[in-house]
């Protein structure tokens, strides 16, 4: 029934927040389905009706997780910059700003990450979650580089691999040593890297 669904649906997407909730406080290790239930107000039993075992809540939540983390949404105000190549600076300093906003953020993806050496099915949606990000990189990176940018060294492909590999290393670095990084300093220096990069003959 249409009524029944919407409402299944709606509880899926309840728990799915609880999870989240608690697995950016206590880490995937503390994503227990008695701590889910808890947090979403549900009894046990309900949140094993929507997922069998812990491990199907776990991926189900890999999902948010990627789509919080590893997804490309281009702010108007970014969109708006007429010069391309300085569009693509634009972004690359905004997404770098939104994951440093929220460590925890990338901190559950580095357990995912880190899971995803024993786990194939956690490997496959972390590796389609990071295509699916340098391809949108790659997009913004095919309109930076024109003709008068583009060279054997400085590919849109090449491009992208270094954006996202800078935009997933800036949160690693403030994780490492908060009090030691300066954002202005790294996005000064990530500029120059990918400006020389996309200059280079």
């Amino acid at each position: 029934m249409p009524g029944q669904k919407a409402a299944e649906s709606t509880r899926r997407e309840q728990i799915l927040k609880a999870a989240y909730e608690v697995a950016l406080r206590r880490g995937i290790d503390g994503l227990t389905v008695r701590a889910v239930a808890a947090r979403a107000r549900l009894s046990h039993g309900l949140v094993l009706f929507h997922f069998k075992r812990k491990d199907q809540l776990g991926l189900a939540l890999l999902d948010r997780v990627l789509a919080t983390t590893v997804s490309l949404r281009i702010p108007d105000e970014i969109r708006a910059i007429p010069n391309s190549w300085e569009r693509l600076q634009a972004l690359l300093r905004h997404e770098m700003h939104r994951l440093s906003e929220e460590p925890r953020r990338i901190r559950l993806f580095l357990e995912y990450w880190a899971r995803g050496a024993h786990n194939a099915m956690i490997r496959e949606k972390i590796s389609a979650g990071l295509d699916h990000y340098r391809a949108a990189f790659r997009t913004i990176a095919e309109e930076g580089l024109g003709p008068e940018r583009r060279s054997a060294r400085a590919t849109p492909a090449g491009v992208a691999a270094a954006a996202v590999s800078l935009i997933i290393g800036y949160p690693v670095q403030a994780i490492i040593d908060p009090a030691q990084l300066d954002i202005t300093e790294y996005l000064a220096s990530v500029g120059g890297v990918i400006g020389q990069r996309a200059t280079a003959a």
